[in-house]
This record gives structure tokens, C-alpha cells and sequence, in this order.
């Protein structure tokens, strides 16, 4: 008998005080590696009422006016509104930024340094990272995730369409769906937060929600009367983005991931150059685990890496495929390492990472997105057939 579950996953929309962040994080990242692709870059972000504070470590020949650059960030999210305290062209940006340790810049560096064990380029920290994909949906995600997602997108464009002018930037959006095996089959629940005008009756919020957004994204099998529709639960959504909530880049490291489903080894991506394992190491890890799956070995696939700071070689890397393998799990591994190369350097060729592509990715997740593979080249399933070929 195959065991019955549900499994919820949540999303948040880029004018989410975090996700605010992770934009601006990420605008600065593409900014720097624009006219110089060897920047490198840890951007944190703060925001609060109409504050932007930028913190961290930049290394790089581009300039340009960083102020500009916030306020680029949060119009293009939405934040233009006179009855949003927080606003594009209002907010205070204080901004402290100095250069890449030495320490680590002679770690990282494709150069010999006294006391480092290679020339070869280092990892820029240690850290474990995990990749994930499973057949639930077309795009090789965990479906509550998925369409969390699909639904956070399509709010936003509602909002910036007009199409529900009352509509403010701030959302979250979560999806629970009951399990039978791995196989979704149903919606329990579906969650809407949506900040609005101060002049629409939580009625109106919520039956137009209902209509003009979950009805037109979720799968209507998936919809019956025992599922649970929660808009505006608290009645009313007025107060939001940094006015209602102080965001911070890298707190919505799920929302980014797999909602949960698969794992995370911790490190944030945002506002990071790919130097940083963190995020280079996460998005290789999606483009093998994506390939196996799409190849047909395995139904499920989660591969696990480790790396250790200045040090070119991962320390560790692990497959699991759930008992959905369709190959020996130790021939697999091997296939794997024959095909695809671990070291930072080669991650980054292999993926083309020194662009900027960033800001694509900030928001509605970094995985499951096939509306520009040349851009988010992790979501390629180019190394299917050859993965095959050598497993088999």
C-alpha cells in the first residue's frame, strides 16, 4: 500500500522585504560583473521603512553610482506608489562596502600563494551544497514549490499588468498537496497574503484571488471542494514591503531552493559572484541531479557536495536517488563523475557564470526555471543522453 501525505511549500513575491533584498543584492552583483566578469562580490542588503542599507565585500574594476542602482532595484519590483512609505525615489541607501580579504582573495586566485596547496583556483569558502530534481512536474521540481511559484509569478503579473490595480507588491503565496507515494494528487490547501489598496474590502480580495489567479494556475483536477482556499487570513494587507517588515538578503533560502523537498546546505545565493561555492556549487548540483532525471536513471536524484576553503577539489560528493534508480547507484556516481567536472573553476566554464545573469534569477526560484535556459544554464538537460550512455 503506498503511503498518503501532504507536503507544503511557500513562495514570496519580489516585493517581500527579504526578497527586496536579494534583488538589490543581485542588481549590484550584475552591475559589477558587467563591464569586469572577474568581480568578486558579497553584497548584503538591509531595508527598512524607507532605509536600504548596503554591507559587505566587493573587489572590482566596474564603476558606477551604487545609489542608482538601489533605486533601479526597487522600481523595477514595483515600489513607486504615494501610498507606500517605502519608494524608489524617496529612500535613504547608506552603503559600506571594502575589498575581499587577501587572506581569502589568495585562496580563491588561479595563482600560488605561500602556505596554499595549489595554484589552481580555490573554492571561496567551505560549505556543503545540495542539488535536487524529480519527475512531478514538467520542469523537474517538487510540485508544491512549483506552483507556489507559478502563483507568486502570476500575481505579479496582475499587479504590474493592471489587471487588478489594487494590488500592491508584497505577496506570499504557499501550497499544500497531498501525496500518494511520490505522486501529487490533489490540493489540500492554498495560501494567498497579498498587501493591497487601503480601500478594497477583504471580499473582493478574496473572490478575485480565488477566480483571476489560483483557478487559472493550479491544475483544476488537483482543485476540489474539501480543498481550503486562505486569502488575507488576517483580513487585511495594507502595511507592507520594509514598512511592515525589515528584510535581509538570504532569508528565503527554500523559496529559492526546492521548498523544503530537497535539502540545503545553508549558504544564501544572492548578492554572491561565483566564486562562492555557495551558489555555484547549488546551481551544479541542480544540473547534474536535473540530468539524471531527465535521462530517465532515476526518478528522484539529490546529489550532495562539500568543499573546503582555497581548496580546488571537492572534499565530498554524494548521489541518492531514493530507491527510484533505475541503474546501480555506485555505476551512476561514476557516470556522473566522468561527465561533469566539480572543481570551482570548471563549475564556472561549464556554466558560463561570469555574466550578468543574476538579477534573472532573484526571485520565484533559481530552479524550475525554463523561460531562459541561456541565461540559467543549470536547467539544461544537455548531458542526458551522454549521462545514459556512460551509466548504461
Amino acid at each position: 500500500m503506498s503511503h498518503r501525505y501532504i507536503f507544503s511549500s511557500e513562495s514570496v513575491t519580489e516585493g517581500h522585504p527579504d526578497k527586496v533584498c536579494d534583488t538589490i543584492s543581485d542588481y549590484i552583483l550584475d552591475a559589477c560583473l558587467d563591464p569586469d566578469p572577474l568581480s568578486r562580490v558579497a553584497c548584503e542588503t538591509l531595508a527598512k521603512g524607507n532605509l536600504v542599507v548596503l554591507a559587505g565585500e566587493i573587489t572590482s574594476n566596474a564603476k558606477f553610482d551604487f545609489e542608482e542602482r538601489v533605486r533601479d532595484a526597487i522600481r523595477s519590483i514595483g515600489y513607486v506608489n504615494g501610498d507606500c512609505i517605502f519608494h524608489a525615489d524617496t529612500c535613504r541607501v547608506i552603503c559600506e562596502m571594502t575589498e575581499q580579504s587577501r587572506d581569502i582573495k589568495q585562496g580563491v586566485d588561479q595563482a600560488a600563494a605561500e602556505g596554499k596547496g595549489t595554484a589552481e583556483q580555490g573554492a571561496g569558502d567551505q560549505g556543503l551544497m545540495f542539488g535536487f530534481a524529480c519527475n512531478e512536474t514538467p520542469e523537474l521540481m517538487p510540485a508544491p514549490i512549483s506552483f507556489a511559484h507559478k502563483l507568486g509569478r502570476e500575481l505579479t503579473r496582475l499587479r504590474k499588468s493592471s489587471e487588478i490595480p489594487w494590488l500592491r507588491p508584497d505577496a506570499k503565496t504557499q501550497v499544500s498537496i497531498e501525496y500518494d507515494g511520490y505522486k501529487p494528487v490533489r490540493a489540500t490547501t492554498v495560501v494567498v497574503s497579498s498587501q493591497h489598496a487601503a480601500d478594497v474590502k477583504q471580499k473582493e480580495v478574496r473572490e478575485t484571488l480565488i477566480e483571476l489567479l489560483i483557478k487559472k494556475v493550479m491544475p483544476p483536477e488537483w482543485l476540489d471542494e474539501k480543498t481550503t482556499y486562505l486569502i488575507n487570513p488576517t483580513g487585511r494587507f495594507v502595511i507592507g514591503g520594509p514598512e511592515g517588515d525589515a528584510g535581509i538578503t538570504g532569508r528565503k533560502i527554500i523559496c529559492d531552493t526546492y521548498g523544503g523537498m530537497g535539502r540545503h546546505g545553508g549558504g544564501a545565493f544572492s548578492g554572491k559572484d561565483p566564486s562562492k561555492v555557495d551558489r555555484s556549487a547549488a546551481y551544479m548540483g541542480r544540473w547534474i541531479a536535473k540530468n539524471v532525471v531527465a535521462s530517465g536513471l532515476a526518478d528522484r536524484c539529490e546529489v550532495q557536495f562539500a568543499y573546503a576553503i582555497g581548496h580546488p577539489e571537492p572534499v565530498s560528493v554524494s548521489v541518492d536517488t531514493f530507491c527510484t534508480g533505475k541503474v546501480d547507484e555506485q555505476k551512476l556516481e561514476r557516470a556522473i563523475w566522468e561527465v561533469f567536472n566539480f572543481k570551482p573553476a570548471d563549475i564556472i566554464k561549464q556554466l558560463n557564470l561570469l555574466r550578468p545573469i543574476y538579477r534573472k534569477t532573484t526571485n520565484y526560484g533559481h530552479f524550475g526555471r525554463i523561460d531562459d535556459l541561456d541565461a540559467l544554464t543549470w536547467e539544461q538537460t544537455d548531458k542526458a543522453q551522454e549521462l545514459k550512455k556512460v551509466a548504461s
